[in-house]
C-alpha cells in the first residue's frame, strides 16, 4: 500500500512518511529555540498518522468525505508517553481546528473537548494502525521543561502548549506549501538578517553630525545610551524618553544592536494604533530598506491584484508566521495571538521567541487586560529568550505587576534630567462655564489645538469656532474614514508649516503619535498620560519660549454634552488628585504616582475576564480563553462610506457580491466604526444598505459631513481604534 499525504493539481504525490518526517524536522528546529526540540520532533512525526486510515485513503484517491485524521496521533502519543503526553495530545488533536478545551473526565466521546476526542473509537474507516509499518522511529520520551509547568504552574504549562502548537502548525503548513505551492515557497523569506540590518542602521546614523542645536545634542546623548545599553544581558527593559527625544530611532538602535550581540532572530514593534504603525514603519523602511519591514494590522494591504507582484507576495507570506526580521504590529494582533487557540493566530508565536520586542507607547497597554498582558511579557522574557522594552514618554509603573524576581532595567541613566531638558510647555488648569466660554478662548489664537474626550463635544465646539471652514478651522475624529482624516491632517500640517491660521478640534486620536506642532493646546481634563501626550503636540520642536507655549487643562462646569464619558471618568478623578499633589504634573514622580493609583485603585479590575484565573486553573480552557480575550469588543459595526470615485467602485463590487481580501482592505480605508445602538438607529431610518451580515453601505450622504464626518445623535462613547 502506498500512503499519500498530498496530491497537487498536476497529480504529483507526496508520500505520507515523507510529510511526517519533514514536518518533524521543521518542528524540532523551531521548538529547539526554547529547548523543546524533542517535543517538536514527536509532535511532527505523529500529527498526521490518522491519514493511514482507509477513510483518508478514500478521501485522497476517490474524493471521499472528510475524515478526522488528527485524533489518531493524539491517542497514540497519549498511550506511548503516559504521564507527560498532555502538550503533545493538545497540539496534535488541534493542529487543524485549533486548541480545544481540556474538558472533564466524564466528557462524552467526540464532544469537541480534548478528553472527548481521546475517547473516540477509531475503527473501521478510521483505523490507523497500519502507521506502524512506516513510522518506525523510536523516539525517547522528552524531558519536561525545567519548571514544573504541569503541576504547580499551569499558566506556564498552557503557554508552553501554545508555543509548541505554533511550531507544529507552522511546520505542517510550510511542508505542505513546499510541495503543493512551490511558487509561494520560493517567494517566502529572503530577507536581510539582523547583522545586515544593523549595518544599514549604523550607516544611516553615521550621517548625523554631532553637536548642532541643544535638542539634537540631547537626542544624540539618548541614542548613545541606547547603543551602550544594548550590550546588557537580555531581559526586561524600559526606555523612558520625553516627547521629542527621538525614542523611535533610539529604540531601534537598542533593538538591532542587542539582537545582533545576542543572536536574536528579529525585532518586533508592538504599537497601540495603526496611525503610529504607519509612521513608524515608514521610518524603518527608509533606514532598513523597503523589503525588510513588515506591517501586520487591519489596514495594510499586501494582497495586490497583481499575482506576479513578488514583493507583495513575500510580505503577505511573512504576515502568516512573522518570519521577517522586522515586524511592526498592534497590541491587538500581538496579545490576542498569545491568548488565541486558532491555527491562523498561533502560527506566528514560535517566531516571537528569541526576539527583541519593543512595546511602543507602553502606557497604552489595555488596562482591562493589563495583568494577562504583563504575565505574557514576563513568560516570554523568562522562558523564551525574549528581550522586552517598555518604550514611552509616560512610563506606566509596572514594577509591582511583574513577577517579583523580574527587574525592569531603565536604559536612560537620568530620566528626570531628560524631562527637565525637554520641558517645552507650561501647564495651567482652567475652569470654564460652558462651550461658549471655551470657544471664546480658542478664538483668541490664530493657531490652537483643542482636544476633547468625546466626538460629540468635538463637533459642538467645531460648529462654534470662527474661521473659514476647510482653510483655517479643522475637525478630526474617528467618525471620519481614514482617507478623509489623512487629507485633513495634510492641510493642517501645511497651515502650520506656512504660519497660516489653523484651529483644530479633535478627539484623543491626535495624541497617538500624530506629528503636529501648535503654540497653544487646550486639553479637556482626562488621564494624566493623555494630557502629557497632548502636550507633545505643543512647541514640539522647542522653537518658542516656555512662557509662550501653554497647555491649558480645561473643564466645563455646565457642558452641553452632559457628564464626563464613563470610559474616562476614573482617570479624570485620579488626575484631579495628581494635580493637587504635584506642582509639576509632567514630572517623573507625578507620572509614577498616577499609574500607581490607576492600577491599584480600589475595585479597579486589571483582568476583567479573569484570564489568569482560567489559565491557572489546570483545566486548560484554550477555546474559552481565546473567546474571552478580545481587546476590542465586538459591539461595533462597520459602515462603508462611498464618498469619491474610488470608493464608489468599491461599493459597486461589494453590491455585486465580490469579497476578496484586497477589496475588504481597500474598503477599510473608507470605513467608520459605530456602536451597535447607533447602527440600529441608522438601519431603522433607512440610512444604510446591508449587503451581507458584516458590511453596510451608507445610503444617506447628508449624514456624512465634509468637515465633521459621520453625523449621528451621539451619546458618550470612546474613540474606536483597531
Amino acid at each position: 500500500m502506498k500512503y499519500i499525504a498530498h496530491r497537487d493539481e498536476a497529480g504529483r504525490e507526496q508520500l505520507l512518511i515523507e510529510h511526517l518526517r519533514n514536518t518533524a524536522a521543521r518542528c524540532k528546529y523551531f521548538a529547539a529555540v526554547f529547548q523543546a526540540g524533542q517535543w517538536g520532533e514527536i509532535a511532527g512525526l505523529y500529527h498526521d498518522i490518522g491519514k493511514y486510515s482507509d477513510g483518508f485513503i478514500k478521501r485522497i484517491n476517490e474524493n471521499g468525505s472528510k475524515v478526522d485524521h488528527s485524533t489518531a496521533g493524539a491517542i497514540e502519543v497519549k498511550n506511548k508517553y503516559q504521564g507527560i503526553s498532555l502538550p503533545l495530545t493538545f497540539c496534535i488533536a488541534g493542529h487543524h481546528g485549533g486548541l480545544p478545551n481540556l474538558g472533564t473526565q466524564i466528557a462524552v466521546a467526540g464532544d469537541g473537548t480534548l478528553n472527548g476526542r481521546l475517547k473516540k473509537k477509531l475503527q473501521d474507516d478510521l483505523d490507523y494502525r497500519s502507521y506502524a509499518s512506516e513510522v518506525t522511529m523510536d523516539l525517547k520520551p522528552p524531558e519536561m521543561p525545567a519548571r514544573n509547568v504541569f503541576k504547580d504552574q499551569f499558566y506556564s504549562g498552557a503557554f508552553f502548549i501554545r508555543m509548541l502548537f505554533s511550531c507544529l502548525v507552522d511546520a505542517d503548513f510550510l511542508d505542505t506549501e513546499a510541495f503543493c505551492a512551490t511558487d509561494k515557497a520560493e517567494n517566502r523569506g529572503r530577507f536581510a538578517d539582523i547583522p545586515e540590518l544593523t549595518n544599514l542602521l549604523l550607516q544611516y546614523l553615521a550621517g548625523f553630525k554631532s553637536g548642532g542645536s541643544p535638542i539634537n545634542s540631547k537626542r544624540q546623548q539618548i541614542l548613545q545610551e541606547c547603543k551602550q545599553q544594548a550590550k546588557s544581558a537580555p531581559g526586561l527593559f524600559s526606555l523612558t524618553v520625553p516627547t521629542g527625544g527621538g525614542k523611535t530611532l533610539s529604540s531601534l538602535a537598542f533593538a538591532l544592536l542587542h539582537a545582533k550581540k545576542y543572536g536574536q532572530q528579529r525585532v518586533i514593534y508592538v504599537i497601540p494604533y495603526t496611525s503610529i504603525i504607519e509612521q513608524t514603519a515608514d521610518i524603518f523602511r527608509n533606514i532598513l530598506g523597503e523589503d525588510n519591514v513588515i506591517e501586520h494590522h487591519m489596514n495594510v494591504d499586501y494582497y495586490g491584484s497583481n499575482d506576479e507582484d513578488i514583493i507583495k507576495q513575500k510580505y503577505k507570506l511573512a504576515t502568516e508566521n512573522w518570519d521577517a526580521p522586522v515586524i511592526v504590529t498592534t497590541n491587538v494582533q500581538f496579545f490576542e495571538s498569545l491568548y488565541g487557540n486558532k491555527t491562523s493566530k498561533c502560527r506566528k508565536l514560535h517566531n516571537i521567541a528569541n526576539s527583541v520586542v519593543v512595546f511602543d507607547e507602553a502606557q497604552m497597554l489595555p488596562n482591562d487586560y493589563l495583568l494577562p498582558c504583563v504575565r505574557a511579557i514576563a513568560e516570554l522574557v523568562q522562558y523564551y529568550k525574549v528581550t522586552a522594552v517598555l518604550c514611552t514618554a509616560t512610563q506606566p509603573s509596572l514594577n509591582k505587576i511583574f513577577p517579583q524576581q523580574m527587574e525592569i532595567k531603565e536604559i536612560c541613566s537620568d530620566i528626570q534630567d531628560l524631562y527637565d531638558f525637554f520641558k517645552r510647555v507650561e501647564f495651567k488648569e482652567v475652569t470654564l462655564p460652558d462651550e461658549v466660554a471655551l470657544v471664546a478662548k480658542l478664538n483668541q489664537y490664530d493657531q490652537v489645538l483643542c482636544i476633547t474626550n468625546s466626538k460629540k463635544e468635538a463637533q459642538i465646539i467645531f460648529d462654534q469656532l470662527k474661521g473659514e471652514r476647510g482653510v483655517s478651522v479643522f475637525h478630526l475624529s474617528t467618525f471620519m474614514y481614514p482617507v478623509h482624516r489623512r487629507e485633513v491632517l495634510k492641510k493642517i500640517r501645511s497651515c502650520l508649516l506656512n504660519g497660516k491660521p489653523c484651529k483644530v478640534v479633535t478627539t484623543s486620536l491626535i495624541e497617538a503619535g500624530v506629528d503636529v506642532d501648535f503654540p497653544v493646546v487646550y486639553r479637556e481634563l482626562a488621564g494624566l498620560d493623555s494630557i502629557i501626550q497632548a502636550a507633545g503636540r505643543c512647541n514640539r520642536e522647542g522653537k518658542n519660549t516656555l512662557e509662550n507655549s501653554k497647555v491649558f487643562i480645561y473643564s466645563l462646569t455646565e457642558p452641553a454634552y452632559g457628564k464626563t464619558p464613563a470610559f474616562v471618568r476614573q482617570q479624570v478623578e485620579i488626575t484631579k488628585t495628581i494635580l493637587k499633589d504635584h506642582q509639576d504634573v509632567a514630572s517623573v514622580a507625578a507620572i509614577k504616582d498616577y499609574f500607581d493609583r490607576l492600577h491599584f485603585f480600589k475595585g479597579y479590575n486589571l483582568d476583567v475576564e479573569a484570564i489568569l484565573d482560567k489559565s491557572n486553573s489546570g483545566q486548560f480552557p484554550f477555546r474559552e480563553i481565546a473567546e474571552k480575550f478580545v481587546l476590542i469588543k465586538e459591539d461595533t459595526r462597520t459602515v462603508f462610506v462611498p464618498f469619491d470615485a474610488s470608493s464608489e467602485k468599491i461599493a459597486a463590487l461589494l453590491r455585486n457580491g465580490i469579497r476578496t481580501r484586497e477589496l475588504l482592505r481597500q474598503m477599510a480605508q473608507y470605513a467608520v466604526q459605530v456602536y451597535e445602538y447607533q447602527y440600529q438607529k441608522m438601519l431603522a431610518l433607512g440610512q444604510l444598505k446591508c449587503v451581507d451580515n458584516n458590511i453596510c453601505i451608507l445610503l444617506d450622504r447628508e449624514i456624512y459631513d465634509a468637515d465633521k464626518g459621520l453625523l449621528l445623535n451621539m451619546e458618550e462613547g470612546q474613540s474606536i481604534f483597531c
